[in-house]
């Protein structure tokens, strides 16, 4: 038999897209009034690897992403999906506009070997945390880069994207040290 031992902490991530630079702005000043300081930026780009969300969102939309300096136990994935819940809400109340959902933010964890997201549907891949939140996990890193998965969203398959990563994972290793 095994002995459990707790996780290591994991480096937080967040993804933000908006049609607004604005909305990215608000969302990094809300996060890091939450979480503190961001301590990596990830590109800022077009997303346009899907129409999903052109419904409730409009079109075009920007994506960016942060990691946060303070690194954090993996249990409270669930929670981070719940606040940031919370803050779509707010930007919306706050800053109405011609659609339903204005910002849309998904947390997420990366570790040595995988980024991990949060999110609020269910499917064969995704695991059940708690209070209606599941768990992915997105990429794997083996063999010196990251892998993707079938079920791996194609904005996430991006050089950039993957390379802003690849500086999460050295920044969590150096931090890591200093725990």
């Amino acid at each position: 038999m095994g002995d459990p031992t707790d996780a290591d902490r994991v480096l937080r991530i967040l993804a933000a897209f908006s049609r607004d630079r604005r909305g990215l702005a608000w969302a990094r000043e809300r996060a890091e009034a939450q979480w503190g300081n961001h301590v990596l930026s990830g590109p800022t780009f077009e997303f346009e690897e899907t129409d999903y969300y052109e419904k409730s969102m409009g079109s075009p939309l920007l994506k960016t992403l942060w990691a946060f300096e303070t690194l954090v136990p993996p249990s409270e994935l669930a929670a981070w999906k719940q606040e940031t819940n919370r803050w779509e809400c707010d930007y919306a109340r706050d800053h109405p506009t011609d659609v339903a959902r204005p910002l849309n933010l998904d947390p997420g964890y990366l570790t040595l070997g995988k980024l991990v997201l949060a999110s609020t549907k269910n499917h064969a891949h995704r695991i059940y945390l708690h209070s209606g939140i599941y768990a992915e996990v997105t990429l794997g890193y083996r063999k010196g880069r990251w892998h993707n998965w079938e079920w791996t969203y194609p904005d996430y398959r991006r050089e950039d994207v993957q390379a802003f990563f690849t500086s999460c994972r050295e920044y969590l290793k150096q931090a890591a040290t200093r725990l």
